[in-house]
């Protein structure tokens, strides 16, 4: 995969062009301010009088509702939840977006299992950046950015790439390198990636430690600290340095025990329900779970999310936190 750089990357292709950032959530906060810092002329589409059309007034940036801000935009980005895209596209973009004009997401959910189906005269472009949107923002102001990738779907002005680049540049994102990718990669490997190592395995592992440590007769409070607080310090070494550098820094018994225990905990079943995992993102089944859940309300999910607030490692988590804020 080719890196790009500033060098790469020209924030003139944005000369005379109008730029529509829908939706001011983390992502779209983030990239508004940063593009508007950038020297981007962007304009925010929320709905109008909310606590994002206030949001972005206070923030300095020019506010719209969807379909105004749309209308005479050269590149629309849809930074808006997945589950929502598709409504707003059909509502509010798809009868205002011109000939001609870039259509970007920052994931390819809603193109890749054709929840929005684009018009043929349009470009369609992604720049994903690899962190939140807090993130982002902090790094920008920073002098930095955060990694990024791009894709282009489809190239009807011959510009697409040039303004995926651009848009990356505008973030800081070409200070840090950007790859190029395809939507279907980045669809699939971002959502396996949250479901079955970052979000969802990585919770349930800590979950389950902790209960074993408990279920064992250990104070709930040391079994936190041992499986949760001080997840942070290892993800931080390897990010910083990968495994060799996680190794290098902890204690000798720790790696010895790491390397020939690990394995009895991830196991070859747990890799076959990975690929499993990855078949259901690669054939729509969990989209289609997915759509279905929006569709009935988030019935489940407010369940799922009322049930993890009771685990007794998130009562002993919220305890510990309190005990340790900060006084001024």
């Amino acid at each position: 995969m080719q890196l790009y750089h500033d060098k790469d990357a020209d924030l003139g292709i944005f000369d005379g062009k109008k730029v529509a950032v829908l939706g001011y959530g983390a992502q779209g906060r983030a990239q508004a301010l940063c593009f508007h810092d950038s020297g981007i002329d962007v304009t925010v589409g929320v709905r109008r009088n909310g606590k994002s059309w206030e949001k972005a007034k206070e923030d300095g940036l020019k506010v719209a509702e969807f379909a105004d801000a749309v209308k005479g935009a050269d590149v629309v980005l849809m930074l808006l939840p997945d589950e929502i895209q598709p409504d707003i596209y059909k509502e509010y973009v798809e009868p205002n977006l011109k000939k001609g004009a870039a259509l970007e997401f920052a994931h390819g959910f809603a193109i890749t299992y054709k929840l929005i189906v684009p018009p043929k005269d349009v470009d369609v472009i992604m720049m994903a950046p690899k962190a939140p949107g807090d993130m982002e923002r902090i790094v920008f102001t920073e002098g930095f950015g955060v990694p990024a990738l791009i894709c282009v779907y489809q190239d009807v002005t011959g510009n697409a790439k040039k303004i995926a680049l651009g848009l990356a540049k505008g973030l800081g994102s070409t200070r840090a390198g950007v790859f190029e990718t395809t939507f279907d990669n980045e669809t699939y490997t971002d959502l396996f990636g949250e479901q079955a190592v970052l979000c969802g395995g990585q919770t349930e592992l800590i979950k389950r430690g902790f209960e074993t440590l408990v279920e064992g007769g250990y104070p709930p409070e040391m079994a936190y600290f041992e499986v949760l607080h001080e997840t942070k310090l290892i993800v931080d070494l390897i990010n910083k340095g990968g495994f060799e550098l996680m190794w290098h820094v902890v204690s000798n018994t720790a790696e010895y025990g790491g390397l020939t225990r690990r394995e009895r905990v991830i196991t070859e079943e747990s890799k076959r329900n990975m690929k499993q995992i990855l078949k259901e993102i690669e054939d729509g089944t969990f989209k289609t779970q997915w759509r279905q859940e929006w569709a009935d309300g988030l019935v489940n999910l407010k369940a799922m999310e009322e049930k993890e607030k009771q685990l007794q490692l998130e009562v002993t988590g919220r305890e510990i936190r309190r005990l340790f804020e900060r006084k001024n």
